[in-house]
């Protein structure tokens, strides 16, 4: 359904209705089609604000690039804390919940899959809006490596944070019970070891969100289902340890509704920062070396990669036939001299009259079809008798000394 375009009316009961426009009713949306359908609209022009023209290109974009962001990150982390809390709070068959049972492999499976396809879906629908990164370290590392200018990466920082904010606000709104998607250590974990498992689960995230979305290449369209993976495959590891944050935004959005700030709580921001800078030098460390000539022809359409494979696999043509000087001895040849436009001809060269046949490598037979593509040696044309013994009759006939002659 198109909500540019009016309404149709079917039936006798619309055409009663079709008196009345949504116009009429003021139900109409501004600066759309359906507000006055009878005009025509310039699409460009007619359809914008009318003060946006004397914003500056600059200023509008930063603003749309963070109410894109604000929003995307509000969603992302809706569903994704929405789903922590159905997996920290239902109760088994037995009435116990989790915190009475302890996690079990299916809980964090859940969760994992909450935060890995709320990423893949939200990035999916915004990253033409403001790149997708709803996330507070991804932008610094994008900073980093430069693919975003550092006034739009501050911008969209404070942007996800009040996103955060604003996620676990709703989520501890709308479903019952106390708010239960902190961040915490567990399973033993050590405030160290929590800080190195949230930077390595963060720079895998990062570098991730490199290679896939920061690099353009014929496959970035579906980047986001690779993020969305690579946020899954982390989050499989780090909700048992340490809550599986990867996202200051994550941590601090619902420690901030619940007021509750473990004493290691800056671990959520110094390990996704740590990771971020990590991943940023390795990315940046391969491309200093071209790590496109490592492996090439990976983004090349299957037509390019035809042509390239054709032009590898064209060899210099090989020579074979028969040349003759001016004595009129025959002579083979087989040599890789180029041919004068490949028709199978040489031209002059020293006096030498040159007889070729041009081979491409390319269409040859399989080898076991092959058969010998050199011509044979063409025997002169056999001569008449007289010519061809001309020259033996003195050395057939001896004379004696009185002249008489004997024939062998």
């Amino acid at each position: 359904m198109n909500i540019n375009e009016p309404i149709p009316t079917r039936g006798i009961a619309f055409a009663l209705i079709s008196s009345f426009s949504l116009t009429t009713l003021g139900l109409a949306l501004p600066f759309t089609k359906a507000a006055d359908p009878t005009a025509t609209h310039n699409p460009n022009t007619d359809l914008r604000l009318p003060f946006s023209k004397r914003i500056p290109d600059d200023i509008r974009n930063h603003f749309i690039a963070m109410c894109g962001e604000y929003v995307g990150t509000v969603l992302f982390l809706y569903f994704a804390l929405s789903g922590c809390q159905v997996a920290n709070t239902i109760r088994s068959s037995a009435g116990l919940t989790v915190s009475d049972t302890g996690a079990n492999p299916q809980q964090l499976q859940y969760i994992a899959l909450s935060f890995g396809f709320s990423l893949a879906v939200n990035a999916w629908v915004f990253f033409r809006i403001s790149g997708g990164l709803f996330n507070p370290a991804v932008t610094f590392g994008m900073c980093l490596i430069g693919a975003l200018p550092w006034l739009r990466g501050v911008l969209l920082f404070i942007t996800q944070i009040l996103g955060g904010m604003t996620a676990a606000g709703l989520v501890s709104c709308m479903f019952p019970g106390q708010l239960d998607v902190n961040t915490t250590l567990g399973g033993g974990t050590t405030i160290v070891q929590g800080l190195f498992i949230e930077v390595f689960l963060t720079a895998q995230l990062v570098f991730t969100i490199f290679m896939l979305a920061a690099e353009k290449h014929k496959g970035t369209f579906i980047a986001p289902v690779g993020i969305g993976l690579s946020l899954f495959v982390a989050e499989m590891t780090g909700v048992y340890f340490t809550g599986g944050s990867l996202n200051p935004a994550r941590s601090f959005g619902p420690a901030v509704v619940n007021r509750s700030f473990p004493g290691y709580h800056w671990i959520y921001w110094v390990g996704p920062i740590l990771g971020a800078g990590i991943a940023s030098g390795f990315y940046k460390f391969i491309k200093i070396l071209e790590y496109e000539s490592a492996n090439p022809d990976q983004d090349a359409t299957e037509a390019r990669i035809q042509r390239q494979q054709q032009l590898r696999d064209q060899e210099k043509p090989e020579l074979s036939g028969r040349w003759s000087d001016e004595s009129g001895i025959m002579r083979q040849i087989d040599s890789p001299l180029e041919t004068n436009g490949g028709n199978g001809r040489v031209m002059h060269e020293e006096g030498l009259t040159h007889e070729v046949a041009t081979e491409h490598a390319a269409q040859r037979p399989p080898i076991g079809q092959r058969t010998s593509t050199k011509p044979r040696m063409a025997s002169p044309a056999m001569a008449s008798t007289d010519e061809a013994f001309s020259g033996l009759e003195g050395e057939l006939r001896g004379s004696y000394r009185d002249g008489s002659s004997a024939r062998y």
